[in-house]
């Protein structure tokens, strides 16, 4: 790495609210070349509840809504400065800093997507130019906004030699395939990863997430529920396909318990959300990626050992199932780095998106630029 190498920093904060994740990292061309540092910066539990708050409807809401994006931007900023301090790099050393803000409201079939933050503040308490609001445009041109990671995938985990799927396992779970070869990618959201989980354990629990798995493993999954979630129109369309918490809430949980009929064990619902989970990732893949026999996990559902050990055992030995780290990038920075790419792409003035992935008209660049 040279003098003039750029430098490029991601901040990702997801569907699962518990924090955010950044990275800085050096690019060599349009390629990320390495990454030199990591953060994390965990919200506050009333950041967490406001925030929450807000994925529905209330009173107040623009006012709520500004101050948690002013709470938002001084995490960012924070997590700019521990990813500076680490490195020894200063705000001139970095050509921008990208960062997907958090959602709270993804509706496209209604021509909008709303991640809130506030990048004018986050270039102001970093000095170091803010791109943001990398969704509105590629909804704006008639596609989903989501998932953007693919193209970002291809560039890193594509082989030419064989067919992979890569699986980002947040709040909400997505699908990338990639093709053998030096070209083509698609995917989709398959619906929830993390967040019904998470909420679940909250409720019950008091814990913001199930460590490892444990709570699911100690429960048996229940048919008739799984059969219950599994009717949910969402996993039968076809892709292009996006989703988030307006869909995949407990009120939608409640209401399937609802329609069960009879009780079930607080841990049982957490083993069968689990599930859940893992047997639609595998539908999914079954169904778009048949030929694929290496699968790679990214995001938090990477270090749930259940949620993988029922991943494997619903692909019922069709392809390996590894986390990133096999392949050099940590599962929890692969969307961070994604969003310092997604930067530099904008930074180049290249197409972020994929239309196969997002049904857009056309490539894209995507993102909106606050000078620091």
């Amino acid at each position: 790495m040279t003098a003039h190498t750029p430098l490029y920093i991601g901040l990702m904060s997801g569907t699962s609210l518990d924090g955010v994740d950044g990275v800085l990292a050096a690019f060599d061309g349009q390629a990320i070349s390495a990454t030199l540092a990591a953060a994390y910066v965990p919200f506050p539990e009333h950041l967490r509840a406001d925030l929450m708050a807000l994925q529905a409807a209330g009173p107040n809401e623009i006012e709520r809504e500004a101050m948690a994006a002013n709470a938002l931007a001084v995490h960012y900023a924070d997590c700019v400065a521990q990813l500076l301090l680490q490195t020894g790099k200063h705000a001139a050393d970095i050509r921008m800093v990208g960062v997907h803000g958090q959602t709270i409201r993804h509706r496209p079939e209604l021509g909008f997507t709303r991640q809130t933050n506030n990048p004018a503040l986050l270039a102001e308490l970093s000095g170091i130019d803010v791109v943001a609001d990398f969704r509105s445009r590629d909804v704006a041109a008639g596609g989903q906004g989501a998932p953007l990671v693919p193209a970002f995938h291809r560039a890193i985990f594509g082989d030419p030699t064989q067919s992979r799927v890569v699986v980002n396992i947040g709040g909400i779970a997505n699908v990338s395939i990639l093709p053998a070869g030096e070209e083509g990618a698609y995917g989709f959201d398959t619906g929830p990863g993390n967040a019904l989980m998470d909420g679940w354990i909250h409720l019950h629990q008091q814990r913001s997430y199930d460590a490892n798995g444990d709570w699911g493993a100690s429960g048996q999954v229940h048919t008739g529920l799984l059969a219950q979630l599994r009717d949910e129109a969402f996993f039968r369309l076809a892709p292009p396909k996006s989703s988030g918490r307006d869909l995949f809430h407990l009120d939608w949980l409640e209401a399937a318990l609802l329609r069960t009929g009879e009780p079930v064990a607080p841990a049982d619902v957490q083993a069968t959300l689990t599930m859940l989970t893992a047997s639609t990732i595998a539908d999914a893949i079954v169904g778009h990626a048949a030929d694929a026999r290496q699968v790679y996990v990214c995001g938090g559902g990477a270090e749930n050992a259940f949620l993988m050990g029922l991943l494997r055992q619903q692909l019922q030995g069709r392809a390996e199932v590894q986390s990133t780290a096999t392949l050099g990038v940590a599962p929890q920075h692969v969307e961070a780095l994604a969003f310092a790419w997604l930067a530099q792409r904008f930074d180049l003035r290249l197409p972020g998106n994929l239309p196969a992935v997002t049904g857009a008209r056309g490539p894209r660049v995507l993102g909106a630029l606050y000078p620091a």
